[in-house]
């Protein structure tokens, strides 16, 4: 699934590698991967109609 972080445009779409109790691994095309705790930040999931 991709995603963006809504206070973080710069880092470009994620791609979800993980979601373990709630903290999700995400890597970003300019941020490389993160985790994300998703309690603290509600990704913004990115339509894929192009596929």
């Amino acid at each position: 699934m991709l995603v963006r972080h809504p206070t973080q445009p710069d880092w470009g779409l994620g791609q979800i590698q993980s979601v373990i109790d709630g903290r999700v691994t995400v890597n970003f095309e300019h941020a490389g991967k993160l985790l994300i705790i998703a309690s603290q930040v509600e990704l913004e999931v990115v339509a894929d109609d192009a596929h």
